[in-house]
């Protein structure tokens, strides 16, 4: 379940709290065990995963990526894979923990691990996000945002596209504040 932590240090736990909370940004906020984990807890403990491998998970859900996509106009989906020995974990750390906004929404379910977000709300205050197995989060355009494995660097997550090109992110220059990163 999901942990929100507010610029005033206060913690919401409650996924109705937490939504109330991201509703100014329009994000939604989920927990949702689509049960496919159970077909597939050996791939999902699993920190490198072959392409074949990967290739399983994505087929576990296409089914429902057929129905989320009645709902959203999303054209494809791939599955990010993060562990402390990723080639690309420090270059997508980078690219993506500073404030960003995208061109298209951002949309994650989460399978394994956990990852967390900051988002600035409109009156300018920061809120960090801690997401974890079975949360699923839709962030839409132009929200300003930043992302990051947590703490454990283990997150596989379905990723939903609307375009190609739509999450190259595009930096504002935002300062996180710094308390927000100690703890959740």
């Amino acid at each position: 379940m999901s942990i929100l932590k507010l610029e005033n240090g206060q913690i919401l736990s409650h996924l109705s709290d937490i939504q109330r909370e991201l509703a100014t940004l329009n994000i939604q906020i989920e927990h949702q065990d689509l049960g496919k984990s159970l077909r597939s807890p050996e791939l999902l403990a699993q920190d490198i995963l072959s392409q074949q491998e990967k290739q399983r998970i994505l087929h576990l859900y296409e089914n429902d990526f057929e129905v989320l996509k009645q709902k959203v106009d999303y054209h494809f989906y791939d599955l990010l894979v993060l562990h402390p020995g990723s080639p690309n974990l420090y270059t997508l750390a980078a690219a993506y923990s500073r404030y960003h906004t995208h061109k298209d929404a951002e949309a994650l379910y989460i399978l394994a691990g956990e990852a967390m977000f900051g988002f600035v709300q409109p009156e300018g205050n920061q809120v960090q996000l801690l997401v974890q197995a079975h949360d699923y989060i839709y962030i839409p355009a132009e929200v300003e945002h930043w992302f990051s494995p947590a703490a454990s660097l283990h997150v596989k997550a379905l990723r939903y596209f609307t375009s190609a090109d739509g999450w190259i992110p595009e930096y504002t220059g935002t300062r996180f504040q710094d308390f927000l990163r100690n703890e959740c």
